[in-house]
């Protein structure tokens, strides 16, 4: 497959591509920082299951964890950096020339399903 302008095919981003990370990264690209238990809930995953995709966001550079408390209550805050903005976007990008590339794949076939080619 290759891209739209008919280059190079889209490359995703091996580190965003599981479902869990680019959810967690889309929702930290809207702020500046969430708390874990907010990440937690909106992806829809346990601690653990949190606790190693964040750390594996963090290795890459993508993600940028503090650790402090609320209280007497330890609390972990998770952002986006600019590097992971980048990647986020460049993957973005990618998925949205797949999905392009789809429809006008779809497209062609109707078109073709419609002059009686095929």
């Amino acid at each position: 497959m290759t891209g739209p302008t008919g280059g190079a095919p889209p490359v995703l981003d091996r580190e965003l591509h599981h479902p869990t990370r680019l959810a967690l990264a889309a929702y930290l690209s809207a702020c500046g920082e969430a708390e874990f238990a907010v990440l937690r809930d909106y992806c829809r995953v346990s601690d653990s299951t949190l606790s190693k995709t964040l750390s594996a966001l963090e290795k890459t550079g993508y993600v940028s964890i503090r650790k402090g408390h609320l209280g007497k209550r330890p609390r972990t805050w998770a952002a986006l950096t600019l590097t992971g903005r980048r990647a986020l976007t460049r993957h973005l990008a990618a998925l949205e020339d797949i999905a392009a590339t789809a429809r006008r794949a779809a497209t062609d076939a109707d078109s073709e399903a419609d002059s009686g080619c095929g």
